[in-house]
């Protein structure tokens, strides 16, 4: 998942190199691998801001506007993360990137039983408007974008957070959201699903449909082909199946009757940045020219803008280490110089800590400053894609566009997408490349510095700020839900459930109904126990 492989040959001189996407790579580059590879500077390439977009969306690149930083965050209790999203904000982030605690990824109340022990852990809980109220307070709305990382209730927290920026008095117009909101990828990699396949893709479609008609300045989807490279996926696959993905999506949204050109300009992409450097480049402009050739040559997609592959580039928390943690500053120095040449819009650097904690203060302010230092010191703003013309990017560029186009093809001919994970096909293919993986870094195989190479027993773990599990985050927040569930309007709350239900059944939108639920105060569990109902839970094919 991480790196390239090495293999040496008698005289300890590096005789051949294969990055993970099974590309092999040669000793040097000149105008013949060019010429090899078909390199054609008005197809392959182009000017910046120029269709297929290699080189970047915007023809003065970051000299006309720098990437967003937007780091991830949220733990606790809704007041401490408010806390956090204050400290970051005034110290020069730009965005926000919300995490969410288990019980509420999986559409659970705070006293619900599997809720034990998981309440604030890994993210803000919420279980009702009252909750966002308080985290997104003196947050100003109108001109912070926040990404919501949640999926299989992305519908519930979307319409949370049209409710409170409502009852702050901001336009539904003016509010800029984008829910994470991928189930698809949820089932390959992180496992926070609930409903069976094609009602959770039906949901998603939701999103889409209202926000194309209500909520013009969010983007009602992100694709995450970060987790499925976190899965086990090569930056060949990250791409591929982040796109088949999309597919699955927009064949859904165009059966309604929209057409693509109403919608995928709303497409957002997070995708993953860690291991091999110039792998990592070649990966990503490689996979602006193909989302723009996919929408405009098989979607017919015509407006330039909405051929953008627009996202966010992370930094892969799964190339850190616990061994020698402070490595790890290095490593996200490297993967946000990786996302800058590359052209991102948007970054979000993993912490240093994160192998062992979510990010203390000092280490997301760390990765905040790294991001900083590239923008205002390194040079990274000074041209446009300055490896462009490089004889090894133009042609690690062409050969990573082949080898994304090779396993979307292989996920065509089973099915396309949906089948795939249905079936299982693509969890178990991932399954034996994250244990073959594992399994090289064990061996040595595949060089991991301060873990299987350069260890040094005395210093190997260095000691670092962890963030201690308070269970006080529990008896405030179950606190504050009953108190919710005390002071608020029963008949008017039993009332907006029942018309969710018959929404539900009648397959139409539930947006517009589950705003109307989130103003009345009902409970994140509640509204997802309807879905529940009416849909069950999707039981994971077997993948061994």
């Amino acid at each position: 998942m991480g790196v390239a492989k090495y293999t040496k040959n008698e005289k300890d001189a590096i005789k051949e190199v294969i990055y993970q996407s099974g590309i092999k790579i040669k000793s040097s580059y000149g105008p013949e691998d060019l010429k090899d590879v078909g390199f054609d500077y008005q197809k392959d390439l182009a000017d910046p801001g120029e269709y297929p977009f290699t080189r970047s969306l915007h023809p003065e690149g970051y000299r006309s506007r720098a990437w967003t930083t937007r780091q991830y965050t949220g733990f606790g209790t809704p007041g401490e993360t408010n806390e956090r999203f204050k400290y970051m904000i005034s110290h020069g982030q730009t965005g926000l990137n919300v995490a969410f605690d288990l019980p509420t990824q999986m559409g659970y109340d705070s006293d619900h039983p599997m809720s034990l022990g998981e309440v604030g852990r890994v993210g803000m809980a919420v279980d009702s408007l009252r909750d966002f109220e308080i985290a997104f307070k003196e947050i100003p709305l109108d001109r912070i974008g926040s990404g919501l990382t949640i999926n299989a209730v992305a519908t519930i927290m979307l319409a949370m957070y049209q409710a409170v920026a409502e009852k702050f008095g901001y336009s539904k117009d003016k509010i800029s959201a984008t829910p994470q909101n991928d189930i698809l990828k949820e089932m390959i990699g992180r496992g926070a699903w609930i409903y069976p396949v094609d009602d959770a893709v039906r949901l998603v479609g939701d999103t889409i449909e209202y926000s194309v008609k209500k909520l013009p300045r969010c983007n009602p989807v992100s694709i995450c082909g970060y987790h499925i490279r976190e899965s086990g996926a090569t930056p060949a696959q990250e791409i591929a199946y982040a796109f088949e993905i999309a597919r699955a999506y927009i064949e859904n949204v165009t059966s309604r009757g929209l057409e693509p050109d109403d919608f995928v300009g709303r497409f957002s992409f997070n995708l993953n940045v860690y291991g091999n450097l110039w792998e990592q480049i070649a990966k990503f402009r490689a996979a602006r020219k193909l989302w723009a050739k996919m929408l405009k040559e098989e979607y017919g997609v015509k407006e330039k803008k909405k051929l953008f592959l627009r996202g966010l580039f992370g930094g892969g928390g799964s190339g850190l280490t616990k061994e020698q943690p402070e490595n790890n500053i290095i490593r996200g120095a490297y993967y946000a110089l990786g996302a800058a040449l590359s052209g991102a819009q948007t970054t979000a650097l993993c912490s240093f800590d994160e192998a062992y904690t979510i990010p203390t203060p000092r280490a997301a302010l760390l990765s905040l400053r790294t991001l900083e230092i590239l923008m205002e010191e390194v040079g990274l703003r000074d041209t446009v894609d300055p490896l462009a013309g490089s004889y090894f990017i133009e042609t690690l560029t062409k050969q990573m566009e082949e080898k994304i186009k090779s396993e979307m093809y292989q996920v065509r001919e089973v099915g396309g997408m949906t089948n795939a994970v249905s079936t299982g096909y693509i969890q178990r293919k991932l399954s034996v490349q994250a244990y073959e993986f594992e399994k090289g870094i064990q061996d040595g195989e595949y060089t991991k510095v301060g873990q299987n190479k350069y260890i040094d027993d005395e210093n190997d773990h260095t000691d670092v700020d962890l963030h201690e599990y308070n269970e006080e985050w529990t008896e405030k927040q179950v606190a504050r839900l009953k108190d919710v569930r005390k002071s608020r309007d029963h008949k008017a709350v039993a009332k907006s459930l029942k018309n969710l239900e018959n929404c539900v059944r009648s397959r139409e939108n539930v947006m517009p109904i589950l705003v109307k639920c989130c103003k009345g105060y009902a409970t994140v569990g509640e509204m997802a126990g309807i879905f529940r109902e009416v849909f069950g839970e999707w039981k994971e094919p077997g993948i061994l």
